[in-house]
């Protein structure tokens, strides 16, 4: 999902948290990208943010299920039903109406 960007030159923290997963997905615009790591280089908490995004990325990518305890797994099902709940979901099912297992 491209953000449309404000026709200013530089970026403010807010929207480089918001163009991270564009950025590591290469889909900025070379000129989104060159104001993108402008930023970075003036700006040490989103240097850290970046990076905290990539170590994230590269272990969830090594993340099985048998990865994750039971106690794990149930969170997670409560952290989904919640959430389609909150989002109008409909007693905890998901898009399709269908249950996660437990």
């Amino acid at each position: 999902m491209m953000l449309a960007l404000r026709r200013r030159d530089e970026l403010v923290c807010r929207q480089v948290v918001e163009l991270v997963n564009d950025y590591l997905e290469g889909a900025l615009s070379r000129r989104d990208r060159r104001r993108f790591e402008r930023h970075l280089r003036a700006c040490p908490n989103c240097t850290a943010y970046l990076e905290q995004m990539r170590v994230t990325v590269a272990a969830t990518g090594l993340l099985t299920p048998e990865d994750l305890t039971p106690e794990a797994t149930a969170e997670f099902t409560r952290l989904f039903r919640s959430w389609t709940d909150a989002d109008g979901g409909g007693g905890g099912g998901g898009v399709d109406g269908t249950v996660p297992p437990a």
